[in-house]
């Protein structure tokens, strides 16, 4: 296939979950915008989303740091959706 084509919506979700995962479930949004590749634009919006969807959430600490977490929804679809693409990967679509 010629041009790889934009990572499509539900996998940059996927990633922007994961990455909230493999920092220990806290992580800064700063850091998470950076890791995401995405303009700051296009991940406000994302995080918008995931934010009202309530797959994250945001905590505060005592010095007044927001980090995101993830919500038990948002660990459910992290293992749904690598569900599915270990399907799509086996039956080759």
């Amino acid at each position: 296939m010629g041009t790889m084509k934009k990572r499509d919506r539900l996998e940059v979700i996927f990633d922007i979950l994961r990455t909230v995962r493999e920092h220990h479930n806290s992580i800064k949004p700063t850091p998470l915008l950076r890791h995401s590749n995405l303009s700051s634009s296009s991940f406000a919006e994302y995080y918008a989303e995931l934010t009202a969807k309530g797959l994250v959430k945001e905590i505060v600490d005592k010095d007044s740091r927001k980090y995101v977490t993830l919500t038990d929804k948002g660990f459910k679809f992290l293992e749904k959706y690598q569900l599915i693409r270990g399907l799509i990967e086996e039956f080759e679509l």
